[in-house]
């Protein structure tokens, strides 16, 4: 039987101050543009929905859905579009906003796809960096905090669906009994 027990990384009041500081530095980048901020699906979307509060300018929002499919545990260095946006693309000015990078596959990958439909511009806002996993080369335009280790739940990111609810960020350890 597995038991679980969590670690805390980041309180929400750390958390909160960083998406504030984020979304200032979005508003002044973005300033006289048209911003359409794009939320990768399932885990960005409570980390987005604090962000987007924490900009000043006009913007519009929608999401993307993307798996990496094969089997195992791994992926199999393919991605899979699940769900596409239903904003326009073609001269947007596009934030994605990601829970977690850590290979940068999917990251790379959507980057590349929303360029090849055109977007005007691409950048990417990350909450969490975990760079020691790098496999693909990914360019984080916003940073909120760089973990290099653990696996992380709450504030979004989950374990087996679980867990997202949790308002602040914790490392998971797995027991078994």
């Amino acid at each position: 039987m597995q038991s679980n027990s969590k670690e805390l990384v980041l309180d929400r009041q750390t958390i909160q101050n960083r998406v504030l500081e984020m979304g200032e530095e979005i508003s002044r980048d973005y300033q006289d543009q048209e911003l359409l901020v794009i939320g990768v699906l399932k885990g960005a979307f409570i980390f987005m929905a604090d962000l987007i509060r924490a900009i000043s300018i006009p913007l519009a929002t929608d999401f993307i859905q993307v798996s990496s499919y094969g089997g195992g545990a791994s992926s199999s260095g393919k991605i899979s579009l699940v769900n596409n946006p239903n904003s326009p693309v073609k001269d947007s000015h596009i934030l994605l906003v990601e829970d977690i990078i850590d290979t940068g596959l999917t990251m790379q990958w959507l980057v590349n796809h929303f360029i090849d439909q055109g977007a005007a511009s691409v950048r990417v806002c990350s909450l969490i960096d975990k760079a020691e996993r790098r496999e693909h080369q990914t360019n984080i335009d916003y940073l909120g905090f760089a973990i290099p280790k653990g696996f992380l739940i709450g504030y979004g990111l989950d374990y087996d669906e679980k867990f997202r609810n949790l308002p602040e960020i914790f490392h998971l350890i797995l027991e078994t009994d």
